[in-house]
């Protein structure tokens, strides 16, 4: 049985995250295609790298989770869906949120590396 890391909390945040994004196309009825479409796929690709993270940690899924998040946090304006206003709010918080986590992520990673050093 794998030991639990501490910092997984931490990918059990970023899940939840990207579950919420998953479901808030169906919240948000003027989405449009493009930004539905962004929504689903990050928060897929998010949702597997944490899961990926958590069952067998590895530094780079973390990285990765990182660009997903600063993907979010910039494709409204990539993808031209910043004129609507709630899906434009939806991508830049939970982008923004999956950013700072994997960063906290990263930081206690490299911490934990130099107590062990």
């Amino acid at each position: 049985m794998r030991k639990w890391r501490a910092e997984s909390v931490l990918d059990l945040y970023n899940i939840l995250l990207a579950l919420i994004l998953f479901v808030a196309p169906w919240f948000l009825a003027h989405a449009s295609r493009s930004a539905v479409f962004d929504l689903r796929l990050s928060s897929a690709a998010i949702i597997i790298l944490s899961l990926a993270a958590i069952l067998a940690f590895s530094i780079w899924e973390e990285w990765v989770n990182l660009v997903a998040g600063a993907w979010l946090f910039i494709s409204p304006w990539v993808l031209k869906f910043s004129g609507d206003k709630t899906t434009l709010w939806n991508a830049l918080i939970v982008g923004a949120l999956v950013v700072i986590l994997s960063i906290w992520d990263l930081n206690t990673q490299q911490t934990a590396a130099g107590r062990r050093a």
